[in-house]
């Protein structure tokens, strides 16, 4: 949903999510989470998992749904070093433009 303002609890918030802002923090149902007073969204996107994004052009917010674990901030990925099995440094960014496909796998 799109905010205007951070300050102020949006009014749609309720009935686009669930969740209403009450005293006791952010309620739906039998849950709440408590916030800081004042109200900010900011507070409200990270206890609730929510993706803040902001369009500093045109001064809005936009607030995503709750996404049930770390939201991404960007799509980018960041500068990654790897070593090769002969032991040099390879950089992802050196594959920059081209498709790339990654396994990942960890032994915990």
């Amino acid at each position: 949903m799109i905010l205007q303002r951070l300050d102020t609890p949006p009014d749609e918030l309720e009935r686009r999510t669930g969740w209403a802002i009450k005293p006791e923090g952010a309620c739906r149902g039998e849950v709440c989470v408590p916030l800081r007073a004042p109200f900010d969204a900011r507070d409200l996107a990270r206890r609730l998992s929510m993706a803040l994004v902001h369009d500093q052009r045109h001064q809005l917010w936009a607030l995503g749904p709750e996404s049930g674990a770390k939201a991404l901030v960007s799509a980018e990925l960041p500068d990654i070093v790897l070593p090769e099995r002969d032991g040099r440094d390879f950089a992802l960014r050196s594959l920059r433009g081209t498709k790339l496909f990654m396994i990942a796998w960890a032994s915990w």
